[in-house]
């Protein structure tokens, strides 16, 4: 499976009254690991960036002065996409601008995001998954253990970086790749089936009940617990 997470930096927040693209990063994923494969660019929007755009990544039309324009880059990065499953962060912003910018182009009327692969959304995951929660990129590294520590602005590459660790921690982690083939799902199988069948031999032990005193202490170390770990104590109680 070929996936492609992606993410862009833009001149302000709406397509529809012409803001630009001014930089798209991507990063490749093969069978849920890195390939070590990426496409990066920096666009000259041809137009001035939004205060608010640039106080997000830093970058205004002067930094981005000599960098192609989309025309440019559009056929590299349509190879690149291609048939891929894009995995981006509130996809409808993304693509949208995406799907703008092809229609610029003079064969681009046709050129849809759609048309070249399928979209996967992780921010209507991360809603799914945690709703009433923030699920903001930084949000969900810190849910997720994620170091963002070096994202001082927004970065496309970095931002696709980040979020493909985000996405694979959502779904499963690496540790789920380890298992991932027949021969392991079916030893593992037998393994289980074979504890299961096995009857439970009568050692005579006896249960000794905890006293009210340790009980509290008990309770008393939990709560400790919970406080240092801010809420994340496995084993209490609701």
């Amino acid at each position: 499976m070929r996936q492609v997470v992606l993410d862009t930096e833009t001149t302000g927040l709406e397509a529809a009254r012409g803001h630009r693209i001014i930089e798209i990063g991507c990063v490749e994923l093969v069978n849920r690991r890195a390939s070590g494969r990426h496409f990066h660019h920096y666009l000259n929007p041809e137009r001035e960036v939004d205060e608010g755009a640039r106080a997000v990544h830093g970058l205004s039309l002067a930094d981005l002065a000599d960098k192609p324009r989309f025309a440019a880059i559009a056929v590299e990065l349509t190879q690149f996409i291609s048939g891929a499953e894009l995995i981006i962060h509130n996809a409808s912003f993304d693509v949208g601008f995406l799907d703008a910018e092809f229609a610029r182009l003079e064969a681009g009327s046709s050129v849809r995001i759609d048309t070249l692969c399928t979209v996967l959304d992780t921010l209507g995951m991360a809603r799914g998954m945690h709703p009433g929660q923030r699920n903001s990129l930084d949000a969900l590294c810190k849910r997720y253990g994620i170091d963002n520590s070096h994202r001082e602005l927004h970065g496309a590459l970095l931002d696709a970086r980040i979020l493909a660790d985000v996405y694979l921690a959502m779904t499963g982690g690496q540790s789920a790749l380890a298992l991932d083939d027949a021969p392991r799902r079916e030893a593992a199988r037998r393994a289980a089936a074979a504890v299961a069948d096995t009857a439970a031999p009568d050692l005579g032990l006896t249960v000794v009940a905890a006293s009210a005193e340790e009980r509290a202490a008990h309770e008393q170390l939990q709560e400790l617990l919970h406080k240092e770990s801010k809420g994340r104590c496995l084993w209490r109680g609701p």
